[in-house]
């Protein structure tokens, strides 16, 4: 079978692939401690699990339409104008199977072959895979640990050109939690407006900020009309398993962007939806509690991690991942990811699973529990004590 040429450009999400080695060793009676997979370890909580079992037993098992069922669509454009302090409706939004989808479809609505797109290295992986995918042009918007993993404005400035059809901005960031700061956001919103490209923001971790208060670029004024904001429940609500995800966009988008949801997915499942209506409507305090969980979390691993010699860990702003670097130990990130796997049980990734500027650091998911993190923390010392 000789596959497409097209799939030469499609990459992968190096998390799924090292949680299969994990679990592939712990079949063979070795204890893991998994911190590679970006997914919260709380269950979905109880109101929305009752939603969408009474859901079940109402009806909500047929197909709906391709842009989402209109109640649910009202219901996050009430809740983007909110929190994002824009004027959006059912109009703007479509809602897809998981916020990757909106991800893939922009890229196929907006970019043409040679389209060049601004997008986060260290990044998200499937942002440069879908790129290239779709036969645009990646351009990296380089996050340096010698700059604590934040944008350069500048640097950004001298990479836009005449084929620029695309940025995406991720804050906070996977996998390196840093956060854009509002002045940064507006500068970008700027940059778009003057060079006439879109914006696809990507707000999954919005909830997941643990100092200040969330801005979107979407909130700069005039750039509704050429923002496209990625968002959905697996996060904020630990519905990763769900798949429930939207994408508010300029009006105009909807179309081609439903348009393609019903030549792939048809439709994002009914039950499904009418859980997300629990998730918005219901008590946030199960939300609430998780966030301030991951922050104690955060504060312990980042102390313990800057506690082992040749270990650099910046504070991330937001998300739950941290980002050290690991130069210092003398080994390369990919055998220091390998090797701590291997031989002492802890799953991780290195940083060039997020592109060629993660070289040198490893991204540790603290969706754990604490005992875990600490033993975690433990194992990570002694081995880097015995291989520096």
């Amino acid at each position: 079978m000789k596959l497409a040429n097209r799939m030469n450009n499609l990459g992968t999400e190096t998390a799924f692939e090292v949680l299969a080695k994990a679990k592939a060793l712990e079949s063979q009676g070795k204890n893991i401690i998994h911190l590679e997979i970006g997914e919260p370890d709380f269950d979905t909580p109880a109101n929305i699990i009752k939603a969408a079992q009474d859901a079940l037993s109402n009806g909500y098992t047929h197909y709906g339409p391709s842009p989402g069922l209109m109640e649910v669509r009202e219901r996050i454009a009430q809740e983007v104008s909110e929190t994002r302090n824009i004027s959006v409706s059912a109009n703007n939004v479509v809602v897809t199977p998981g916020a990757k989808p909106i991800m893939f479809f922009a890229m196929l609505a907006l970019v043409d072959e040679g389209d060049e797109v601004i997008y986060p290295n260290p990044g998200f992986p499937i942002y440069e895979s879908m790129i290239n995918f779709v036969g645009g042009v990646p351009v990296p918007m380089k996050l340096l640990a010698s700059n604590n993993f934040e944008i350069d404005i500048n640097d950004i400035t001298n990479q836009i050109s005449p084929r620029t059809k695309l940025m995406i901005i991720n804050s906070p960031n996977n996998p390196c939690g840093s956060v854009i700061s509002k002045e940064d956001l507006t500068a970008l919103a700027k940059l778009a407006q003057e060079n006439d490209f879109m914006i696809l923001t990507d707000e999954v971790y919005r909830k997941f900020l643990y100092e200040g208060d969330y801005f979107s670029p979407a909130s700069v004024p005039g750039m509704m009309e050429r923002t496209i904001i990625l968002d959905g429940f697996s996060k904020t609500y630990s519905m990763t398993g769900w798949r429930a995800g939207f994408g508010v966009m300029p009006e105009n988008l909807v179309e081609p962007i439903s348009r393609l949801s019903t030549n792939s997915v048809s439709c994002t499942a009914s039950f499904t939806q009418i859980a997300t209506l629990e998730a918005m409507n219901g008590s946030q305090e199960e939300p609430m509690k998780m966030v301030d969980e991951f922050k104690v979390r955060r504060d312990v691993i980042v102390k313990g991690l800057n506690s082992i010699p040749g270990i650099e860990c910046p504070m991330p702003g937001g998300a739950f991942y941290v980002f050290p670097s690991i130069v210092g130990t003398g080994m390369s990130s990919k055998q220091f990811a390998n090797d701590l796997l291997e031989k002492y049980g802890v799953a991780c990734l290195a940083g060039e699973s997020f592109g060629k500027y993660g070289k040198g650091c490893i991204r540790f998911s603290f969706a754990n529990s604490m005992e875990n993190l600490n033993e975690a923390l433990n194992r990570i010392n002694s081995f880097v004590t015995v291989n520096s």
